[in-house]
């Protein structure tokens, strides 16, 4: 057991609370729904950059390289100032939706460059530039280009030349913890450029601000403790201490809105921004008294050309005494040692040392993406101190009154997205899982808590809008995470999967309920976190001709969500018969859907298939009136059928203890023999195992076809969402007077739906890359070495289903890695990233792919996507050990055709 695994055991047990501090300072609370107060809901707009620094925030706090408590009600976070910039720079900064090109899009370069679960160790590097940072001109020039102009490309931050002739400097932050909370934070700055350059450092401690919003929170206090140190006084913490030693001199201020700046009224002598001002313009708007509730270190430094200068500092209970404790060095060397040996365990040696450094930045990603999220609805919409505006109880949210958060989650990206999302999140447990199990299987439950799930069982979607239906992947993720245990511990958490599997069934019966509006098994969903993949706006209620869209993909995500029950409740029947009941009726489920998905309009005169036999691919079908509408687009859509997957072991259900279940498949197969046949197929003579998909052996071959065919779906870093022979050929649809059109664009969005801040319409997205992996895994085990397709398609190369699966594993993990020329695909044509030394090893996890080239688009740090490139890397080094188990049971030994014709031969 490694230092950092028996500090997890402690954490678990309760010994010792490890987890207390963390990087859970929000990278971007301005601009986010919580501390939107405007009356049409413009949170952008009413909380922008620019007032940042002056107004106090009600839900949450930022900041640069930062952590807090886990209540967040001490935080600490990184300042700087470079002597031009026209502010400190307090945090990051970037565009809003309205401004960017392709959306919101932070124009910063940091990187995560490592952290254990406990944050005993951490580190992040950020980049600053040594000229006044381009605020404006990054503004004006994105202003004139257009994501819908295909030629336009997002003007960044390296296009300004601030890093020309390398005049910049790294600012790199380290945490080591000596206890729970006993931190020493170094903090080293390297100058690249070829001047001394001077640079003011600004290490910065704060409460966040709540006794602006009730009267009755006690107000906690900073004050001066000795000419290098901050007293901490809080009611809810022990009194603390901030030791800064060979600091320049302590400034304080409060954190509390400059009213008088904002909006010209009375208001704090030492508002929030005072520090900013006495910095910049020489303000006597910091404190003399050095008190307050807001405080920096000042360290003003020449940094010589090519050198680094070092501060360091310690944040721990006053108790503890003041100064940095003994051999501050030997403890950071000591953590990142123990860091090291705790990787070695997670990351296979079999990895290359590319791989492997790749695999723990995506893991270092994932931890230091964990936010304090803190929103009450309730008092969101009927105010406290800050009142609502006129008709907030009408707008955003105003159905979720019961929501209260205030917890730690993982966050897609803690500056484009510093807000939960429901599916992403089932991601990240995944990735989660290897550093951190126990954190893993409660961000898993979490959204489905009461204080979250509303009573009718639906999952909120995202702040923006909880109401928005995300595919339900949460049991899937349970089920990987209860994989990944058993292999690596040999036991189940019961009592983890039977909370999952209660919490499953609450959200479950929403879809159902509220889903499936003809009652016919057919699931209408949503846009279901795809966006603009469609030529509708599937989310809206509105559809050409009054129509009603048949999803594909929607009613794969409820099939998919009942096999996966059905597998939670199996699992749970090993010492738990009684879940065999549970087991059935999600086994009936899958088929009720597997039968729907071939007739559409049961109630009509008309019906129509969403499998197109020629084709080989499920389309989504609008019907308009008794018009049937097949929309061809090729993409996704049509490719998701296939992860719905599972098998049962047909001769461990004749055992005694699994009677139950044995009869009730039985008796469905004797009463519904036909529908029986169409969703299930055997494995041969002695039928040891049954698989249960939508496709026939036949139809999966011919779904793979355009799949792995270059000219379409299959890039060489992936899986494309929209076929490419949409390039030259868009997708057309005429309805009612108007033609819809879909084409294939491998990097933004040329369409302005959803605000043109997502696309689905031709990169690669890594989650679902990874479903549909997995599911290959989970066929190969059905079929074996006798199925094998040609990948690529006109290659002439046959590959079986899990040679297929490790294929588009390494063309994923190849955007990352370095190729025979050293350039990483991930940062396409950055020269500076491609080729310096002092960039090409931080690597990014992009939101998406370019579907032809691989670089990365979207927003540049959301390692809750594409962390699951650090899975693969292990999953790609152990041979694919273990991928797919929590879908199918132990793989028959031999397999042989069997068409959807003979699928009635499938017997007990």
């Amino acid at each position: 057991m490694t230092a950092e695994d028996l500090r997890l055991q402690q954490a678990d047990t309760g010994e010792a609370d490890w987890r207390l501090f963390g990087p859970y300072l929000s990278e971007r609370q301005w601009g986010t729904v919580r501390e939107d107060y405007s009356q049409g809901g413009t949170a952008w707009d009413h909380l922008p950059h620019d007032h940042a620094r002056s107004r106090a925030y009600r839900w949450g706090e930022d900041g640069i390289a930062g952590i807090s408590d886990s209540d967040q009600n001490v935080c600490f976070s990184v300042s700087m100032w470079n002597g031009q910039d026209p502010i400190l720079k307090e945090r990051l900064f970037g565009l809003t939706n309205d401004q960017g090109n392709h959306g919101e899009d932070v124009k910063e370069y940091y990187f995560y460059q490592d952290s254990t679960p406990t944050h005993s160790y951490m580190k992040m590097l950020y980049k600053y530039p040594q000229s006044a940072f381009p605020y404006g001109k990054l503004l004006e020039e994105n202003a004139h280009r257009k994501a819908t102009d295909p030629a336009s490309l997002e003007y960044e931050l390296m296009d300004t030349g601030v890093f020309d002739e390398d005049r910049y400097f790294d600012v790199t932050v380290e945490y080591a913890k000596r206890g729970v909370d006993d931190i020493l934070v170094r903090i080293t700055v390297h100058n690249h450029g070829p001047d001394d350059c001077p640079v003011w450092l600004m290490p910065t401690v704060w409460f966040r601000n709540t006794w602006s919003w009730k009267q009755t929170v006690i107000r906690p206090k900073l004050k001066a403790d000795g000419a290098e140190a901050v007293y901490l006084e809080h009611p809810d913490m022990p009194d603390m201490r901030l030791s800064c030693p060979g600091a320049d001199s302590l400034l304080f201020c409060e954190n509390e809105t400059n009213t008088n700046r904002l909006y010209g009224q009375d208001g704090p002598l030492y508002p929030k921004d005072g520090i900013n001002n006495h910095v910049i313009r020489g303000d006597a708007s910091v404190n003399p008294d050095r008190t307050g509730t807001k405080a920096s270190a000042m360290y003003h430094r020449v940094v010589p050309a090519g050198k680094s200068v070092t501060i360091t500092l310690r944040l721990a209970q006053a108790k503890d005494g003041a100064g940095l404790g003994q051999a501050p060095e030997k403890l950071f060397a000591d953590r990142i040692s123990e860091a090291d040996a705790f990787y070695q365990d997670r990351i296979p040696a079999e990895a290359s040392e590319d791989q492997r450094r790749i695999a723990r930045q995506a893991h270092a990603g994932m931890l230091w993406s964990k936010q304090f999220f803190h929103y009450v609805v309730s008092d969101w919409l009927d105010g406290d101190h800050m009142p609502p505006p006129p008709g907030r109880d009408q707008g955003r949210n105003k159905e979720w009154r019961h929501f209260y958060a205030a917890d730690i989650i993982s966050m897609p990206d803690k500056w484009e997205y510093p807000w939960f999302a429901s599916w992403d999140l089932s991601f990240h447990t995944v990735v989660l899982a290897r550093t951190d199990l126990s954190f893993a299987k409660e961000q898993v439950l979490l959204l489905s808590r009461e204080w979250y799930m509303r009573p009718d069982g639906q999952v909120p979607a995202y702040e923006w809008a909880f109401d928005d239906v995300n595919p339900p992947v949460q049991v899937w993720a349970g089920l990987k995470i209860v994989e990944y245990e058993r292999r690596k511990t040999g036991k189940v958490d019961r009592d983890f999967l039977r909370r999952l599997l209660d919490h499953g069934l609450l959200y479950f019966t929403w879809w159902v309920n509220r889903k499936d509006a003809e009652g016919n098994n057919l699931y209408q969903g949503g846009f279901l976190g795809l966006d603009n993949i469609s030529v509708f706006d599937r989310s809206s209620g509105y559809l050409p001709g009054g129509g009603r869209l048949y999803q594909s993909d929607g009613t794969t995500w409820v099939a998919f969500f009942a096999l996966q029950m059905m597998q939670a409740a199996k699992i749970l029947a090993e010492s738990e018969p009684v879940n065999h009941e549970m087991a059935a009726k999600f086994f009936q489920h899958f088929a009720l859907i597997a039968d729907a998905l071939d007739h559409i309009g049961v109630a009509s005169a008309k019906s129509a298939n969403l499998w197109d036999e020629e084709d080989g691919l499920y389309y989504d079908v609008l019907r308009v009136g008794e018009t049937f509408i097949p929309l061809k687009a090729r993409s996704l859509v049509s490719l998701i059928p296939m992860i719905a997957v599972s098998s049962l072991n047909l001769v461990e259900l004749e055992s005694e203890e699994n009677a139950s279940f044995a009869r009730r498949i039985e008796w469905f197969k004797e009463q519904q023999s036909d529908l029986f046949a169409r969703m299930t197929e055997g494995d041969g003579a002695e039928q040891a195992n049954l698989l249960l998909s939508f496709l026939s052996r036949a139809e999966l071959a011919k779904m793979l076809k355009p799949m792995l065919d270059p000219d379409e779906m299959l890039s060489d870093f992936g899986v494309r969402s929209m076929s490419k022979r949409h390039l030259n050929d868009p997708f057309r649809v005429e309805v009612d007077g108007h033609v819809f059109e879909a084409s294939y664009q491998p990097a933004e969005s040329h369409s302005g739906m959803f605000g043109g801040n997502s696309n689905w319409r031709g990169p690669i997205w890594m989650p679902i890359n990874y479903l549909l992996i997995d599911a290959l895994r989970s066929y190969h085990a059905h079929y074996g070495e006798t199925f094998k397709v040609e990948c690529p398609t006109g290659s002439g190369q046959m590959m079986t289903l899990s040679g297929v699966a490790d294929e588009l594993s390494r063309r994923l993990v190849s955007i990352f890695e370095r190729d025979k020329q050293g350039r990483r695909p991930v940062f396409g044509g950055t020269e500076k990233m491609q080729s310096d030394p002092a960039w090409k090893d931080n690597v990014l996890f992009y939101e998406y792919f370019h579907g032809d080239i691989g670089a990365g688009i979207g927003a540049s740090h959301q390692t809750g996507w594409t962390g699951l490139v650090g899975v693969l890397i292990e999953e790609l080094a152990v041979g694919g050990s273990g991928a797919g188990e929590s879908a199918r049971e132990e793989p028959a030994a031999q397999k042989v055709n069997s068409p959807r014709a003979s699928r009635a031969k499938a017997s007990l």
